[in-house]
């Protein structure tokens, strides 16, 4: 299918905004139905338009794999009851200080890799949500690994900084290779402009033709 570039609210770092899995793609709400449309026929998912904490920065906010939705602790009681009513998952606020849940843990269905900042009991939270074994990493000096790592149950888009022992390790842990790549020209957290599932991926609008060719071939699209 190949890879589809696109922006939102006139910005390439899409997944600011957009939290996707196989079957669902949370959206913020309002977002233009054209948009909406494009982006779900791209991931082939139903597009699932909320909020979190009234917040239209999905991507931050969440981490979801087939089995289950960790959301924000800034996410409220409707908003919750919302995202679980669309998607039929398990949803639930990360008992942690940190409200940047998305940018805290990456997971696919078979692992989650888990910031350094986050404490047992918000790891067994990410376990029994997930439905995966989870394990603390940084990465290189970093703690906010959902940034810098875009897995999937195909593949695995990660800092471009790490070196081939590094991105072994990750891919072997997620089980899928694991590709270092930047986006949108240069940016090192893959995150903020990468929205992908096990059936294709969307980028940001800045994102080159070398950056294309690397994503393609980490996330095997």
């Amino acid at each position: 299918m190949g890879l589809h570039l696109i922006d939102i609210y006139r910005s390439p770092n899409i997944g600011v905004f957009l939290r996707a899995n196989d079957r669902v793609l949370l959206v913020p709400k309002g977002l233009a139905e054209t948009k909406s449309d494009r982006l779900s026929q791209s991931l082939e998912v139903t597009a699932v338009p909320t909020s979190i904490g009234e917040s239209r920065l999905l991507g931050p906010l969440v981490s979801m794999n087939n089995s289950g939705v960790l959301v924000s602790r800034l996410a409220e009681k409707n908003e919750v009851e919302e995202i679980q009513a669309a998607t039929g998952l398990n949803v639930e606020r990360l008992e942690s200080r940190y409200t940047a849940v998305g940018n805290l843990v990456a997971a696919n269905d078979k692992f989650a890799l888990a910031s350094p900042l986050l404490d047992p009991r918000a790891l067994t939270q990410v376990r029994d949500v997930l439905g995966t074994e989870v394990e603390r990493i940084p990465v290189k000096e970093y703690s906010q690994v959902g940034s810098l790592v875009v897995a999937t149950n195909s593949g695995a888009a990660v800092y471009p900084g790490l070196d081939d022992g590094e991105s072994r390790r990750i891919g072997t842990l997620l089980g899928v290779d694991a590709v270092p790549t930047s986006v949108n020209r240069g940016v090192p957290y893959v995150a903020s402009g990468i929205v992908a599932n096990s059936k294709n991926a969307v980028v940001g609008t800045q994102t080159t033709g070398p950056e294309l060719v690397f994503i393609t071939r980490a996330l095997n699209v």
